[in-house]
């Protein structure tokens, strides 16, 4: 059974190929994913990769993690799966927390003053 593994700390500049060589060094990869920004199409400095067996996934661990990667020291451990988040609301009523927002209150004409 194969174990997945992230990678954390990884240059920008890496590609998946030289992500998946170098993961090969010490075992054989079933797959390796490097995660990309959608928007700018750079990498995240992260990424996920699965070794074939549970043996070569935890050599990967104990040899390279620390490692340097192009001069960066790279973080490899076991992938544990993506918690659940509360659906994020933008159209809140609540004041403050970011986002900014509408204010409801009625304005205060200028020229009012103020008792």
């Amino acid at each position: 059974m194969s174990k997945r593994l992230f990678v954390g700390g990884l240059p920008y500049s890496l590609t998946e190929t030289q992500l998946k060589d170098f993961f090969a060094k010490v075992g054989t990869v079933s797959s390796c994913n490097l995660i990309i920004d959608r928007y700018s199409g750079r990498s995240k400095g992260f990424g996920f990769v699965e070794m074939e067996n549970d043996e070569e996934a935890d050599k990967a661990i104990e040899t390279l993690n620390g490692k340097d990667l192009e001069g960066r020291k790279i973080v490899v451990n076991v992938a544990r799966p993506m918690e659940e988040r509360p659906p994020r609301d933008f159209h809140s009523d609540r004041r403050g927390g970011g986002g900014g927002g509408f204010d409801r209150r009625p304005r205060r004409d200028s020229n009012q003053r103020r008792y």
